[in-house]
């Protein structure tokens, strides 16, 4: 897979995520595009295992959403507070 296809992958499965988390994460973003913005550049920062993310138990799939939202510096799309991801490779 070169480097178009694995982030025409990445994409897709970002918006599945988003698809999925949407409906209790409305409160926490003003627009859909908020969130896939978040998880773009976070997995672009600290690589997450999507597909796994994507296939989790709800449990472990709002943890990371939840916390990538409560923790993405937004100016510099890192993480801070020491938060890191279940499914960060």
């Amino acid at each position: 897979m070169d480097g178009r296809e694995k982030r025409l992958e990445e994409s897709r499965l970002i918006m599945k995520i988003v698809n999925r988390g949407w409906g209790k994460m409305k409160r926490n973003y003003k627009t859909r595009l908020d969130m896939i913005m978040d998880l773009d550049i976070v997995n672009k920062n600290c690589p997450l295992k999507l597909q796994e993310l994507l296939d989790t138990d709800d449990f472990n799939f709002y943890h990371d959403i939840i916390g990538i939202g409560q923790h993405i510096n937004r100016n510099t799309g890192k993480l801070e507070d020491c938060f890191l991801p279940r499914f960060a490779k």
